[in-house]
């Protein structure tokens, strides 16, 4: 399995009709059992799992191309190759193929892809080989006629294509169009423009690998300018002669690279530019063209990389100081074209380039070129450094953590790219956009590695904070010294909405590090100044970044806001924005209203304090007077820490009793021991909804019938009247100054139970009651005792209010009422 003649690469063809590497092995083949037949097998070099198991089926169309490649299709969409190291391997595989298939291995195709008519098939039979007319100037009418009635045929195709191999056809036919352009011969130009159109289309290997030779490939352009559709012909061979240049930048010693590089440009240049653009039908017929060019790159870029002489004259010649600024311009141009190239490589091979030029001293040769002033040198490095990053941002990682510990911070790798961002020319900052992207992704915590040993982000982080962070912030701190935005024209505020959209970045995926540098550097207070910007995007990026901040729901960051008074310019932002209703009015409000939802009770009680006055009079939002509802409950929990412990008790039940109940559980309620209770307090806080009065007193009475047996009083309580008459279940309960006095009597040995003279229930007790005894009133529109968001509950309470209209005392009541 050592042998290198079987060593083979294994692709296969996605839907982007891109070939996709599926891993390097050697192949054999062999009779599989499982496959019943002789079947191709490829074992992975790297741990001798299996690439590849093909059975050869008699009936598939095996191809041979370019000498180290056999392709095939097992599926209607489904095409592999494998590539051979050596062309003795593939001719060895290729004629186990032929001897399965019954086939002469001289052939370069083992069947026809299509199946014919069975007149077509009637035909060739009779007819085994296409004839071609002779090639002459006279007879080219009659070709062209016969490349174009053979095309829409695969099989008719397949014989013109060997006919036209085998009798050196091409050749014959480029010496005709010599003779043509000399003469003038517009009609013979045109019809060889449609014949050589035709021979790309049959799609045969062969003929391209003529068609591309040195010394035909520029006749065959010439061929396809002749064009009969256009009424001048096209001028491809004077722009690839006189206008492309080849820059041999540095001496390639090896002629069969130099001769890859050429056929390549060139044919790519015939596919891109020269050939008219494929119909639906035509796409496929030029998919050996497509391999054609794939296959080439990937071996001029394997050439190139085995070529140490090559890169090592390249990255010395690039950081050398002697170096001349058009020698270097071109070098860098070299490498960034170069790096292009490696992109169609699959991950496999794009692993290995990237691994040779890294340890070829890549990141320190872009180090030298950004520091220089051509800005076009400096453009095409970043174009470079952003394939590595984007490919590989754990190697730039560490080699620029690595070069800190001898540089000093303002020639290191990455302040230099902050540097460039923070300098574009452009007006719309077209390279600080692309920089910045950059800049993100090596910060971005999902893409750094966590080992055993050490762990990357933190490393990494620190390392940023410690010796990048104040360079990018410099320009917002530079900005912001006074109260508004020191300069405020349209490229300024560009390049700080990029700098706030990397540092809300930071605050989303960062911990303590950003959280350090924001409060030690005040950067929040200074990042606010921007909300008096005349630009409304930069405004909303710095509302943005304190709506980040506060999404944390971390203390540290509040008591920082609270301290600062940091609201202060965002009400002054949302004042002077007045009644218009736009971005910033909705940004603001929303900031707000997440505080509200989030119930963040610092802040909530920062904002009422410092800022109500300010905010009273909105009132076409909910938002402002919500937060001093939330403020008031807050202070009516510290004031009975009681309550607070009541209302837990209600939200951890929350289901229905039955209507008829409720009274008694209120007398309870009323019965119960009110020590606790102050003068004016109400003894529950108002919400924002109301539950019904079923759900509320169920937890109330079992917290009171605990309390019961310890010790009871009792109490004058309006009669039953005031109770029967509510509007609205929202009720509160407050106590006058003599209730006080009747509270705090002594308990009586009256017996609780319904209907007993001393009990509240009982009709004496009704009868005795004084005007200034405790009172139970009812106001519609009040807030409910606790906030459920249920709109079901409100539905149901309706209907329950309904029902007390209907009926005020349950039966027990008016039984007792009238006895």
């Amino acid at each position: 399995m050592t042998d290198t003649r079987r060593r083979v690469k294994v692709y296969t063809l996605n839907e982007e009709r891109q070939w996709d590497d599926r891993g390097t092995g050697h192949v054999s083949s062999g009779y599989v059992e499982r496959l019943k037949g002789t079947s191709l097998l490829v074992r992975a070099e790297s741990d001798g799992s299996l690439l590849l198991e093909s059975k050869i089926n008699p009936n598939t169309a095996y191809q041979k191309q370019q000498d180290t490649l056999i392709v095939w299709s097992e599926a209607e969409n489904y095409d592999l190759a494998l590539s051979f190291q050596e062309k003795a391997g593939c001719d060895e595989i290729w004629e186990k193929i032929c001897q399965v298939q019954g086939k002469d291995p001289s052939v370069d195709i083992t069947q026809d892809v299509v199946d014919e008519s069975e007149e077509e098939r009637f035909d060739d039979m009779s007819s085994p080989g296409l004839e071609l007319p002779p090639c002459e100037l006279n007879r080219l009418e009659d070709l062209a006629e016969l490349v174009a009635s053979s095309l829409p045929s695969p099989l008719r195709r397949e014989k013109l294509a060997l006919a036209v191999e085998n009798e050196g056809y091409i050749r014959k036919l480029l010496e005709l169009f010599r003779i043509c352009e000399d003469l003038d011969n517009t009609e013979g130009l045109h019809h060889l423009y449609e014949i050589i159109k035709g021979i790309f289309l049959l799609n045969r290997t062969a003929l391209f690998e003529v068609m591309f030779s040195d010394e035909c490939i520029m006749d065959v352009i010439g061929c396809l300018e002749f064009d009969p559709a256009l009424p001048q012909p096209r001028r491809h061979r004077e722009f690839l002669t006189k206008t492309a240049r080849f820059k041999e930048v540095i001496p390639i010693s090896d002629p069969e690279l130099r001769q890859k590089i050429h056929q390549t440009y060139r044919v790519q240049y015939i596919q891109d530019m020269v050939l008219p653009t494929p119909s639906v039908f035509e796409e496929n017929m030029l998919s050996t063209l497509h391999s054609f060019i794939f296959f080439n790159k990937v071996e001029i870029v394997g050439m190139l990389q085995d070529d140490e002489k090559f890169l090592t004259d390249l990255f010395a010649q690039l950081t050398d100081e002697a170096t001349d600024d058009d020698k270097r311009h071109e070098l860098v141009n070299f490498l960034k074209e170069f790096c292009a190239f490696s992109q169609t490589l699959q991950p496999q091979n794009r692993d290995a380039f990237f691994k040779t030029l890294s340890n070829m001293g890549i990141l320190p040769a872009l180090e030298v070129i950004l520091g220089m002033d051509d800005v076009q040198v400096r453009g095409a490095a970043t174009d470079i450094f952003s394939y590595l990053v984007e490919y590989n941002p754990s190697m730039v990682r560490e080699f620029v953590m690595q070069e800190s510990q001898q540089n000093d911070d303002d020639i290191l790798l990455i302040n230099l790219i902050i540097e460039h961002m923070i300098c574009d020319t452009d007006p719309e900052l077209g390279g600080a956009v692309q920089l910045m992207g950059l800049l993100r992704t090596l910060v971005d915590p999902e893409n750094m590695l966590a080992t055993a040993n050490k762990t990357e982000k933190t490393e990494f982080l620190s390392f940023f904070y410690k010796h990048c962070m104040h360079v990018l912030s410099a320009p917002l701190l530079a900005n912001t010294t006074e109260e508004k935005p020191s300069k405020d024209d349209f490229q300024t505020s560009q390049l700080l909405a990029l700098i706030l959209e990397l540092l809300t970045f930071c605050v989303e995926h960062h911990t303590y590090h950003i959280k350090n540098y924001i409060i030690n550097k005040d950067i929040l207070r200074r990042v606010l100044v921007l909300t008096a910007s005349q630009h409304a995007f930069l405004a909303l990026c710095a509302l943005r970044f304190m709506r980040r901040i506060i999404g944390l729901k971390d203390e540290f960051y509040n008591r920082y806001i609270m301290r600062n008074f940091l609201f202060e310019p965002v009400i002054k932002a949302f004042l002077n924005n007045g009644s218009r209703y736009n971005l910033m009015n909705s940004a603001i409000i929303e900031m707000f209203e997440y505080v509200r939802v989030e119930d963040v009770k610092s802040l909530t009680a920062h904002i009422v304090e410092n800022y109500w006055k300010a905010l009273e009079d909105v009132d076409y939002v909910q938002t402002f007077k919500g937060l001093k509802l939330r403020y008031e409950q807050q202070r009516e929990r510290q004031d009975n820490p009681k309550l607070d412990s009541m209302r837990s008790i209600l939200r951890n039940h929350r289901f229905r009793r039955d209507a008829r109940t409720l009274e008694d559980e209120e007398e309870m309620w009323f019965n119960a021991d009110e020590d606790d209770l102050e003068d004016g307090e109400a003894v529950v806080p108002p919400s924002d909804k109301m539950k019904s009065e079923e759900d509320l007193m169920e937890p109330i009475s079992k917290f009171m019938e605990r309390k019961k047996l310890k010790d009871t009083e009792d109490k004058e309580v309006l009669g039953k009247s005031s109770l029967s008459g509510r509007q609205n279940p929202s009720f509160k309960l407050s106590f006058s100054g003599s209730t006080k006095t009747s509270l705090s009597s002594p308990p009586s040995s009256a017996s609780l139970n319904p209907g007993s003279p001393g009990s509240p229930g009982s009709p004496g007790s009704g009868a005795r009651s004084s005007p200034s005894s405790t009172t139970v009133t009812t106001k519609g529109g009040l807030v409910g005792l606790v906030d459920y968001p249920d709109d079901d509950d409100e539905e149901e309470e309706e209907d329950e209010e309904g029902e007390s209209k209907e009926d005020p005392l349950p039966p027990s009541k008016k039984s007792k009422l009238s006895s």
